[in-house]
């Protein structure tokens, strides 16, 4: 399950990786219709959730202020918001990842995506991991 966070709604961006990715795409705001969800919100919501892969622009909200939990993957871009149109394909790209191609290898990750590199930190290992893109 791939969740977008709601400051991507709008953009078309759950057909574009519905295209390739097979499981359920969503917003977070499909988990508690209906509300508010505050940042600080989310990390419960997805733990309710089938395995999910959060995906946000919000990277000052989440990167280094998330714990990692091992029932949810927390993906962080750097990118701004003139720029999100550009997430299905770089989701696509960290999915096809080594470190990241399957459920079980991303789940309890907190995960932040530049142009170049990735950098992670996990529930099994606190220090920040570097892998390149």
């Amino acid at each position: 399950m791939i969740v977008l966070d709601e400051q991507l709604l709008g953009r078309n961006l759950e057909n574009e990786i519905s295209r390739w990715y097979q499981g359920e795409v969503c917003f977070i705001t499909d988990l508690r219709p209906g509300s508010v969800i505050k940042d600080d919100a989310i990390p419960n919501l997805l733990q309710h959730a089938n395995q999910p892969t959060f995906v946000t622009i919000n990277e000052r909200d989440f990167w280094r202020r998330t714990e990692p939990n091992q029932r949810y993957c927390l993906v962080c871009y750097t990118l701004t918001d003139s720029q999100a149109h550009q997430i299905a394909f770089a989701l696509r790209d960290l999915l096809q990842h080594s470190l990241f191609d399957s459920k079980a290898k991303r789940m309890g990750k907190i995960i932040r995506v530049t142009n170049h590199e990735i950098t992670y930190y996990a529930t099994s290992h606190r220090k920040l991991q570097t892998a390149l893109l």
